[in-house]
């Protein structure tokens, strides 16, 4: 049987309670005897293990946003970033071939 969370929008106690599917949600609150309760909806984190996964079936990485199917990274203001290609490390091509 599934666990549901109710919340009084009367007095704001919040418990979890089990039913079946099949059963009328609950209405009535424990604590205050009000007609005000509500389903509380929670996200399910869910978590896919096994040979037939790929680590990168997944969300991208904080900070980087699917844009033309190619990860770019974007800063906080929204603009993207671009990567220096220049390498200042690098001495100058001294490769003559007159």
């Amino acid at each position: 049987m599934p666990t549901y969370t109710y919340r009084c929008e009367n007095c704001g106690v919040q418990f979890e309670h089990q039913q079946r599917f099949s059963d009328a949600p609950l209405k009535r609150c424990p604590e205050c005897e009000q007609d005000a309760l509500r389903k509380v909806y929670l996200p399910v984190g869910i978590v896919f293990k096994g040979s037939g996964f790929y680590a990168t079936d997944h969300r991208s990485p904080s900070g980087v946003t699917r844009a033309g199917g190619k990860d770019k990274p974007v800063e906080s203001d929204g603009k993207e970033k671009v990567k220096d290609t220049t390498n200042s490390s690098s001495p100058a091509n001294t490769d003559n071939k007159d």
